[in-house]
Formats: structure tokens, sequence, C-alpha cells
């Protein structure tokens, strides 16, 4: 079928596109948030760059919406409203901000658009009223096991961590110095060393690498760090344990399922994550044998196949005319024990 989403977040929609659907991604000259397209993807042919005004309404058999303001957008541009003329599913990609656990999903209490969680802790924390909720777990693509941890260090991706501050742990990463030097990577870390108060060798900033690169660099470093306090589960956390690489995680959000403790350490206690990183960094060997338990787990339950036919059997389900009609397929809480 014919599925319309913009390009919001890459890291999902790189799993998601890897389906046997034919995928419309709305680009618009200048890019930006509303008309990004493939942005230089290695994505297959199956997803198009569209520009949504020039889009027939028929040609689409279903929308992924990702953000509140795309459910007018559609109507608008395509005149079928999503969940009443337009079969269409919204991904809640994030935790609740603000009053939480308090929070009111913008969908909240509406039956005709099904509310896709990432993780069972967003499901959990989110109030979604008594609207239509399911969870499917991130997918990801299976980049190999390309782990060497040759060089004695510490690993982290963190999108614009001086703006993100205490969110992404970024006030942590002096005492993970104190273990063994950083390395960071991600957009946005303009500023980062003179944020935390480290110069070489203990920081070492990347920046933001392609993504085989990225995959090859933080393999050579001994252990993966995850010092989010609040995020919904990091992809580059998923992705450096299907790596094979050791990780050393806080205990926070969807962390404590995704992560056993064998797979590296998972705590609430700063100070047990750098001993434990401490340990894996004087002891290849364990560190080895760690990421692959931690590569083990990955595959298990955050592999490609199991999300894309999950997400088949979702689109499969909302293309049916009973759900198109405004009908209710299954009673609230059926689905959210599916």
């Amino acid at each position: 079928m014919r599925v319309l989403l913009w390009h919001v977040h890459g890291s999902w929609t790189d799993a998601f596109v890897r389906g046997t659907h034919e995928y419309l991604l709305p680009v618009l000259p200048g890019h930006g948030p509303w008309g990004l397209g493939r942005a230089g993807r290695p994505w297959p042919s199956s997803v198009r760059e569209v520009r949504l005004d020039a889009l027939d309404a028929d040609s689409v058999d279903a929308v992924v919406l990702q953000r509140p303001e795309e459910v007018a957008e559609v109507a608008r541009v395509l005149g079928r409203r999503p969940g009443k003329d337009l079969p269409a599913a919204y991904v809640e990609h994030n935790s609740p901000r603000g009053d939480v656990p308090n929070s009111i999903h913008p969908l909240a209490d509406q039956q005709s658009i099904p509310v896709v969680h990432v993780t069972h802790f967003n499901e959990l924390f989110w109030d979604n009223g008594s609207g239509r909720t399911l969870v499917i777990e991130h997918g990801v693509p299976d980049p190999g096991r390309a782990y060497s941890g040759e060089i004695p260090e510490l690993a982290a991706v963190v999108n614009e961590p001086v703006r993100r501050g205490r969110v992404a742990g970024t006030d942590l990463l002096g005492r993970f110095a104190e273990a063994a030097p950083l390395q960071i990577f991600g957009m946005g870390s303009n500023g980062l060393a003179d944020a935390v108060g480290l110069a070489p060798p203990r920081l070492t900033v990347r920046g933001d690498l392609p993504m085989d690169e990225l995959h090859r660099e933080i393999s050579r470093c001994r252990v993966y760090l995850h010092p989010f306090r609040w995020t919904s589960l990091g992809l580059a956390l998923l992705e450096a344990m299907h790596l094979g690489m050791p990780v050393v995680v806080l205990a926070t959000t969807e962390a404590v399922r995704a992560v056993p403790p064998e797979a590296g350490a998972v705590s609430t206690s700063v100070g047990e994550l750098v001993r434990a990183a401490r340990e894996l960094i004087g002891n290849p060997e364990e560190a080895r044998r760690r990421g692959g338990i931690a590569r083990e787990v990955a595959l298990a339950r955050y592999g490609l196949p199991a999300f894309l036919a999950a997400w088949d059997a979702l689109l499969e389900e909302l293309t049916e005319p009973r759900f198109r009609s405004g009908r209710l397929v299954f009673p609230p809480q059926e689905r959210k024990s599916q």
C-alpha cells in the first residue's frame, strides 16, 4: 500500500521504510521539518519524495502521523480527514514532558486514530484517556557485530548536549570521565567542552557522522555510555547493543526493560555506573562477553522483522472498510493488552 509520512525521526524512519510498501515522504524546496524528504539517505527505491500539494487525494492508502499538526495539514491539503476518510495511526516517539505523569496526550480520548507508542514506558506515562493505544517497540536494521573495543574509552551519542543539559545527562559527563576518556558523537555539540569543563584527552567531541562511520567509530571504543535521565529509548543505545558493545546505562524510562544488567551495567546510582565503566575499561574480555549478551538481547527484542510485521498487521487493520467507517475493530482494553 501507499503510506504517507513525514521524515521526522531519521533512525525510526530508517527502520519503517524497509517494509514492503511504497512510502511517500513530503519534500519542499527548502526542506526543513515539513519537507525533509529522503535527505540523502540510502533508502530503498520504494521511498518516494512527493510534493504534498501535488498528490491526488486517492493516491494515499494510509497516513502515519507523528506530530499533532499533521492531522489538520493532511486534511487541508488532501481533503481527507485522518481517521475518518483516510486510515491513520499516530506514532508517539517521546516520553511526556511537563506535569508527568499527568501529561495528557494530544490525541487522548479519541477512537479514530490509534496512538502507537514506541515503548511501554511511554504508553504507561502518557495520559491517553479513553483513546486506542498499542505499543510497537523499536526495530533496528542489524549493522552486524562490529565491536572491537580496541580503544579504552567511553563512547556516547548525544544530540544537542548543551541545549538539552540535564535531560541528556550532560552534567554527568565529568563524573564518567573519571573512569575513562569520553568520545561524544551527535548533532549540535558545539560548546560542549566549555559547558562541562573537560578538555582533551578527557573529552573528544566527534560531532555528527554518517551512520556507517558512526557505527565503525563507536565500535572501536571499549564501552557505550547512555547518560540520559529522560528520553523515550535512545535508538543509538539499541544500535550499540546490536554492534556488540557493553553498555553502561542510567536505569530510567524504558532502559530498565531494554537492558539487562548482564549486558553491562544499569543503575540510578551514578557512582555504581562509574565503577562499572572503570571495571569494563580495564577488562577487555569481560567487556566483550557482556557486549555479546547485549547483542543477543537487542536482536531478540528489537530486531527489524518483528517491528515490520507488527506495522504490517496494524496497517492491514487500518485499511479495512470497517475501520474507515469509524467502528472499533477492538475495544480499547483489548487493544492495549496485545
